[in-house]
């Protein structure tokens, strides 16, 4: 009988695990064929409107994974779109005579500040050609307006509103629960690292005096330069703006009307009849509308595109920081390395840009991939482009590029370091009853061990190391910047700074996004119009993919799926699991609303 059970459960879990596997594969057979789909050649007719309307995450990289943002409840393949196929599209929309205009549809925009930013300055390039851009939301938030407000003209629903009520950011502190389950942090900072508060959520109960000096400064830049753009495009004056977001006023749709936040107030088949007007479409007829995701395959021309000998190299550095092998959502230092290794090497490769977006991570892992910036920077044009973020470990790979691009709402700085060795003695024995004896050769053979205390020279060895790994930090920005180290230090200390703010400090060359930064890189090169865009690191064959989401990654998926907007939380949970050795890394996270 137990040998039938046993036959009996082994063959069941065996059935799931195959189970399982066939629904993988399908998922991906599934998102595959939707993709190819996708890329069929797409013709545009005359007087045709570019429709908008994102709703997948943007990132900086357009994914080729057919089970990125694979929905396993639906089965349908919602991958997120790349900031390069937003702004390639929008470049290919302006100089394409069957566009007549953009209809952007959303109240919300899955993306952070300093890419809404680089977007809308791309649609400002697309009406400077003549052609329309509409706007129409049920309900517009704050970023969703900032992008709309260029708009031709902004329609809003009879029963919506404006979102405006400034920035806000909130942190989230552990220290009571740490002490009310016995668990010691024992944190060790770089010298005077006061705004390196990533350690403040496990010390504190609130804010220190310093972060929250640092925070401030940060959201007042930003929303300075959401106010200016406002006030630009919209003609309503700043100290205007800060009074209707401090009353809140804008309560609904016929407040947004009363103070020019909006044009019309309409339903959207309202809308859509302004829209045929606009393009010459009788009422009786539907609008020829393309949706941006099919525009992606649209051709526009007849002229045979040349293909170029000589590349740019456009290398994305996006996620974490870690040491080995990285993936579309990590930087490995092993593979980024290779990557700007092989850019370097490459003869027709004439210039290299490196996209930065990362809160920054392992401090060894950061040099690792410094050291190849530096050698490539030697060898031919090495231009930063500064996305979200760029702090940190992700401020300290790009030090050694010859110039650095970055957005005025781009959080970058924060030249520190830090260490976390947490406690769990009391916690073992005083909640679990666990106790631990140990047998060592030498006065210090335990170290680090996180169930004892850190004896004093061990915390002395540990600062030691941490002030060594600062002052080389401060040391390599202030002779990669050509600024003294005194300075340097005066302006580190972990402190955060807008893309705003850091090129008044010196820390950044120029504001600009990314096609900027690849415009200057073929300048430098003497490229003229003369190349091609290749990017690195290299994509990865499909079987691959499916390998590593066999491997645990379609987990991971599922998991995020369910969760919906909260896996940012589980995200930075799994983070922190990572950390290993001294971390460069932005001290909160921040989503601006």
């Amino acid at each position: 009988m137990k040998q039938f059970f046993k036959f009996m459960f082994a063959s069941f879990a065996g059935t799931i695990l195959t189970l399982i596997l066939l629904l993988i594969i399908f998922a991906g057979m599934m998102a595959s064929l939707a993709n190819l789909a996708s890329k069929e050649e797409v013709v545009i007719k005359p007087h045709t409107i570019l429709y908008i309307n994102w709703k997948t995450p943007i990132t900086d990289r357009a994914s080729q994974n057919p089970f990125d943002g694979f929905d396993f409840n639906t089965l349908r393949a919602q991958k997120p779109v790349g900031l390069n196929e937003i702004l390639a599209n929008l470049d290919k929309a302006k100089n394409d005579p069957n566009i007549d205009g953009i209809f952007l549809d959303m109240g919300s925009i899955p993306a952070g500040l300093a890419t809404t930013e680089e977007i809308r300055n791309k649609l400002a390039e697309f009406k400077k050609s003549g052609k329309f851009i509409v706007s129409f939301a049920n309900n517009y938030d704050q970023k969703a307006y900032y992008l709309a407000s260029l708009s031709n003209k902004i329609f809003v629903n009879p029963q919506g509103t404006v979102l405006l009520k400034g920035l806000s950011a909130q942190v989230m502190f552990l220290k009571n629960l740490m002490d009310k389950l016995d668990i010691k942090a024992q944190i060790i900072r770089g010298p005077d690292n006061k705004f390196k508060s990533a350690v403040e959520p496990l010390l504190y109960d609130k804010m220190s005096a310093a972060n929250r000096e640092q925070m401030k400064a940060l959201l007042d830049s930003f929303w300075g330069q959401i106010l200016q753009s406002l006030y630009d495009s919209r003609g309503i004056s700043v100290k205007e703006l800060n009074q209707l977001a401090d009353n809140l006023t804008i309560s609904n749709a016929k407040q947004a009307f009363k103070y020019h936040l909006v044009d019309q107030i309409a339903y959207r088949d309202q809308v859509l009849d302004s829209l045929k007007k606009l393009t010459d479409v009788p009422m009786d007829e539907k609008l020829n509308v393309v949706t941006f995701n099919k525009y992606t395959h649209a051709k526009v021309g007849t002229k045979p595109v040349k293909i170029s000998r000589n590349k740019i190299a456009v290398i994305y550095a996006l996620g974490d920081i870690v040491e080995g092998k990285g993936d579309e959502n990590t930087i490995g230092s092993i593979t980024l390395a290779k990557a700007i290794r092989e850019a370097r090497t490459d003869n027709r490769v004439k210039a290299i840009v490196m996209r930065v977006n990362s809160p920054g991570g392992d401090a060894l892992a950061s040099d690792v991939i410094r050291r190849e910036v530096e050698l490539a920077g030697k060898a031919k044009p090495f231009i930063v482009s500064m996305g979200d973020l760029a702090a940190s470990g992700g401020y300290w790979i790009s030090t050694n590029a010859n110039y650095i691009f970055a957005d005025p709402t781009t959080i970058t700085g924060s030249i520190g370091v830090f260490g976390i060795i947490p406690n769990f003695q009391k916690f073992m024995s005083n909640k679990l009853g666990i106790t631990f004896d140990k047998v060592m050769t030498n006065k210090n053979s335990d170290f680090i061990d996180v169930m004892s205390p850190l004896n004093e020279l061990q915390k002395q060895r540990l600062n030691e190391g941490i002030t060594s790994i600062y002052d080389d930090f401060t040391a390599l920005v202030a002779r990669t910047r050509h600024l003294r180290q005194t300075y340097v230090d005066s302006i580190a200390k972990g402190r955060v700074w807008s893309g705003s703010e850091a090129i008044k400090l010196g820390l950044v060359d120029k504001l600009g996004g990314l096609q900027d930064a690849i415009a200057y890189a073929a300048k430098k090169a003497d490229l003229g119009k003369d190349y091609r865009i290749v990017d690195y690191p290299m994509r990865k064959e499909f079987f691959q993919q499916l390998v590593d989401e066999l491997s645990g990654n379609a987990q991971t998926r599922i998991i995020n799926s369910a969760l919906g907007p909260w896996k940012i939380y589980l995200n930075e949970i799994k983070s922190v699991q990572k950390m290993k050795g001294v971390q460069a890394r932005l001290p909160f996270v921040m989503q601006v609303q």
